[in-house]
């Protein structure tokens, strides 16, 4: 039954689903068009009607893994209207569950950042946009927590995202990574403490 269902799937998104398994969990640069085509089921012909060159392939990938994230940004967040700081704390603590995932191999973009060096190449341009979209973010929630200087406190907390990404799996750093998420509790708290209230400073 599986099998029949996935061949009634449009050709683009059963190639768009064999890739970004296999770019996420092999690399970009390590999977060639003749593996993909050949896991996914598809003819090469049929490839390149749907996309035009591995280039576009890895844009397209890249993409769809901008829309996901940004869904998980909003599932997350949204657990918490209104209360930035929760907000933030609770994409950090979501993060280091991730992390702990056994299909977890990394930050998509990171790695496309690092094994597409080429500043022409669009999916590193992808990529980099992303990487620009989640400062965004977190300086809006920065902004709105009340954080003493936001430029600062965003910087810190990306910077200890792409840490996360990068040791999480390698590190023990508790059940469901809480390291990750108490050092980022840490640094908001820090950058906001005029906002909290004695109650909540005496807890700290």
């Amino acid at each position: 039954m599986g099998g029949v269902e996935g061949e009634r799937r449009p050709a683009r998104e059963r190639i768009l689903d064999t890739a970004a398994e296999l770019f996420y969990r092999e690399g970009i640069r390590a999977v060639g068009i003749d593996t993909i085509i050949a896991r996914s089921g598809v003819a090469k012909m049929s490839l390149y009607r749907n996309f035009a060159s591995k280039d576009d392939l890895v844009c397209a990938y890249l993409e769809r893994s901008m829309v996901q994230h940004a869904a998980w940004w909003d599932r997350v967040t949204a657990r918490h209207p209104g209360d930035s700081r929760a907000q933030m704390k609770a994409i950090f603590m979501a993060l280091g569950h991730w992390i702990d995932h056994p299909k977890f191999q990394g930050c998509p973009f990171t790695t496309a950042a690092a094994e597409l060096r080429d500043p022409a190449n669009p999916a590193r341009a992808l990529a980099l946009a992303h990487k620009r979209m989640v400062r965004d973010r977190l300086h809006a929630m920065a902004v709105a927590a009340g954080a003493d200087d936001p430029d600062r406190l965003c910087g810190q907390l990306q910077l200890l995202m792409e840490g996360a990404y990068a040791a999480g799996r390698a590190l023990d750093l508790g059940p469901g990574n809480e390291a990750v998420a108490s050092a980022a509790a840490a640094l908001i708290d820090g950058a906001c403490a005029e906002k909290q209230s004695p109650e909540a400073k005496r807890r700290i």
